[in-house]
């Protein structure tokens, strides 16, 4: 297998010019911000501080952080607060979908932190938040962005009850490379979570980080797996490190290198994928209801 080549973060003191990003702009994405700033709404886009803010803004697309922002892993990678979470706000769901109704939005996307403290793991406010949003804004289809419930299958179940269009859990990174980025997880039970979210026949994604120190074969093999359970849309994009606390950006991975990875998945059979460097888990979501016949 011949790999195309990346540029090591030693070899350049500044980010490559593939990754520079367009400020948001159009009327839509002025309309969305307006609505923000007046009813002083959150948004994961916003504080996250998302590349594709504008554009997914612009498409009516937008994603919501549910159950907190203090997660219960540690995970070398993410920038979201470790440590103990506050009790869990039982009016969110109806908070949440006030927001996607006042912003009209048409897509949402739903994800949250690790609630590796509660019985439920949040899946009881991850359903109510699913049937409030369809209560209040019942033309807005969903994506919901889970967790892997630590393997407790039952409260899995009570989020694939509600059925969301879309059902995403990211596997983040290669096999190889789990243990260094992802601490409390387990790349099989990953496996395992996204496998039950095919059988039960809704839309199923996941997505990979690159440029921690991966292979071209290692993101192959990820990519197998990932297809041989049952995952239809994929995305891969470059890895940023928040913080000099996180995980080091080992390389830059070219826009040469994200085409052929899109390349290979798209001839595995996967139905989408989303590859480049500035693309993130929600990137272009709202084309991802395709239709499952």
């Amino acid at each position: 297998m011949i790999e195309l080549p990346v540029i090591p973060v030693s070899q350049t003191q500044r980010r490559p010019d593939w990754l520079r990003v367009k400020l948001p702009v159009g009327k839509e994405y002025r309309h969305v911000r307006g609505l923000v700033d007046e009813h002083k709404l959150h948004t994961i886009c916003e504080s996250g501080n998302c590349p594709n803010m504008g554009e997914c803004w612009g498409a009516g697309t937008a994603t919501f952080m549910i159950l907190g922002n203090i997660c219960t892993r540690s995970c070398s990678f993410c920038a979201v607060a470790t440590g103990r979470p506050l009790a869990v706000d039982l009016d969110e769901p109806n908070r949440v979908a006030n927001s996607v109704k006042l912003m009209q939005v048409k897509h949402c996307v739903i994800t949250s932190v690790d609630r590796d403290d509660l019985k439920d793991g949040g899946s009881i406010i991850w359903a109510e938040t699913i049937n409030a949003i369809r209560k209040e804004s019942p033309e807005t289809t969903l994506e919901t962005l889970i967790p892997d419930f630590k393997g407790q299958w039952d409260n899995l179940d009570r989020v694939l009850a509600v059925r969301p269009e879309v059902v995403s859990h990211n596997l983040e990174t290669v096999r190889r490379l789990t243990r260094e980025v992802r601490i409390q997880a387990k790349y099989d039970r990953s496996l395992e979570c996204l496998r039950r979210i095919s059988e039960a026949g809704l839309r199923t994604k996941s997505g990979i980080m690159l440029g921690l120190g991966e292979t071209e074969e290692d993101v192959v093999e990820a990519m197998q797996d990932l297809y041989n359970v049952g995952v239809h849309i994929l995305t891969l994009g470059q890895y940023l490190q928040p913080t000099k606390a996180h995980h080091p950006v080992i390389d830059w991975v070219t826009p040469a290198q994200f085409d052929k990875y899109k390349e290979i998945g798209l001839k595995m059979g996967f139905k989408y994928v989303e590859s480049g460097p500035l693309v993130r888990s929600s990137y272009h979501a709202e084309k991802h209801l395709f239709d499952m016949q």
